[in-house]
């Protein structure tokens, strides 16, 4: 079996883009940061949200059953910082400029890209569930604008200027 922290370890290597994942409904307004987002199709339009069951907010999603996912620039890294913190939900949205656009869940006003989308089905998976999510809205920033991922426990800008094409290079036999 692999150990947790060589587990932890390892995940840290990979960059992920940076989100505030929110929810407004019957069960109130929450949110939440993620970095386990990601497409599962185009066809119809979904993505997956992976989210601690014990977290204190998860219940108010899986009653809401809508969501958004808002991707994070570097000018927003506090608000990573924010959704993250013991602040109550209220308090929380004070930060930041919201709207709405389908489903009613709070959409960051100056967001790389959003996401608003229903959920569709909920997996559980150890300690954590998959939220199957069918995208019913998107709105995105224009393309100079550059996002925020987290990398090596650390945030840095990810956008146009390290862009590069990888060389192809013959097998080594």
């Amino acid at each position: 079996m692999v150990e947790k922290l060589i587990f932890k370890d390892a995940m840290a290597r990979l960059a992920t883009a940076v989100h505030v994942v929110t929810t407004d409904g019957d069960s109130g307004r929450h949110g939440f940061t993620a970095s386990a987002v990601c497409s599962v199709t185009d066809s119809p339009p979904s993505l997956l949200v992976c989210m601690n069951a014990q977290a204190r907010s998860y219940e108010h999603f899986v009653a809401n059953r809508v969501l958004a996912v808002n991707t994070l620039t570097p000018e927003q890294a506090h608000l990573s910082g924010i959704f993250s913190s013991p602040l109550e939900s209220d308090e929380r949205f004070e930060y930041g400029e919201w709207e709405m656009l389908n489903t009613g869940a709070p959409i960051l006003k100056e967001a790389l890209a959003t996401f608003d989308c229903h959920i569709e089905d909920i997996k559980d998976v150890g300690t954590h569930s998959i939220f199957i999510c069918k995208i019913v809205g998107i709105r995105h920033a224009d393309l100079s604008q550059q996002g925020l991922v987290y990398f090596d426990r650390a945030y840095h800008k990810a956008g146009q200027q390290t862009a590069f094409e990888p060389e192809l290079t013959k097998p080594k036999r």
